[in-house]
């Protein structure tokens, strides 16, 4: 009998299914019901060890966001201090603003292809920043030498535009050449009306310069591997980084703008975080 109800238990097992008794009355297997036990407590213990969503790593793309919303707090920092004269807070947040940046894009890209060449520009805007927030009088030149190698690294970053040429790129580049000279002329004319004829030259090597710059950022607007928010982020980003310098050079040689130091850090911040953010949305 014991043999006997052995045997059915392991038909059982085999079939899931529960035995007769003698009585009448349906006994489940012992063996399934450990073997069902023993798999809900595997389930339950894997279930336990499984990491909860609230603790995921962030994805690059959030992580680049909090980036860029640093860079504008700091900005805004940056922007606050310098209307209510508060050098403390300006000598933090001045920089803080750049590196966040360089930090955001790191992040994204990896400084890999040609935002190796926006992460150089990054860099040499920093060191002008900080030259510039030294003394703008007597550091003015080297400031003038840190931005020009920006440019010259975001023109190397943009160098495939370059070589898009089109009946739009022609009209983009005369439009933007053409207001160019004039007001490089009518800054040059201060200039040398002052007796800074030593700031001749490099303010002409630098306003060319500038000019190619915006020239490469707005040439993304129709080439056909951009995206269309990427190109727009950095077209609009180049042209305020452009009004920035004009700010500061026309309130600097021609006439007093009031207010032109907030205009200048309000215009040439918003430049960068849109430029690099483009940069960012298009390679990251």
């Amino acid at each position: 009998m014991c043999v006997r109800r052995f045997a059915k238990q392991i038909e059982c097992c085999k079939r899931s299914e529960a035995i007769p008794s003698s009585n009448g009355r349906l006994l489940t297997c012992t063996i399934c019901l450990a073997n069902r036990a023993g798999a809900s407590v595997v389930g339950f213990r894997v279930r336990a060890s499984q990491p909860s969503s609230q603790w995921r790593s962030l994805t690059w793309e959030e992580d680049t966001y909090i980036w860029l919303i640093l860079a504008l707090i700091f900005a805004s920092l940056e922007a606050l201090a310098v209307s209510k004269n508060l050098p403390g807070l300006e000598y933090f947040a001045k920089p803080a603003v750049m590196v966040c940046l360089f930090t955001g894009l790191y992040a994204s890209t990896g400084l890999q292809g040609n935002t190796l060449w926006f992460g150089l520009g990054i860099v040499f805007s920093l060191a002008g920043d900080m030259l510039l927030m030294v003394s703008l009088d007597r550091m003015f030149l080297f400031g003038l030498v840190a931005f020009l190698l920006t440019h010259l690294s975001y023109i190397l970053g943009f160098r495939e535009e370059l070589t898009n040429a089109s009946a739009w790129s022609l009209v983009l580049m005369i439009i933007i050449l053409i207001n160019s000279l004039r007001l490089i002329r009518r800054i040059l004319r201060s200039i040398r009306a002052k007796g800074q004829n030593a700031l001749v030259t490099p303010v002409i090597v630098y306003g060319l310069v500038i000019s190619l710059m915006l020239y490469t950022a707005m040439s993304t607007i129709y080439h056909p591997a951009w995206k269309t928010n990427a190109s727009l982020l950095v077209s609009l980003g180049a042209f305020s980084f452009y009004i920035s310098d004009l700010i500061l050079a026309w309130n600097k040689f021609v006439a007093p703008i009031k207010n032109a130091r907030i205009f200048n850090i309000v215009t040439y911040y918003l430049g960068q975080i849109g430029l690099i953010a483009g940069v960012i949305s298009q390679f990251g």
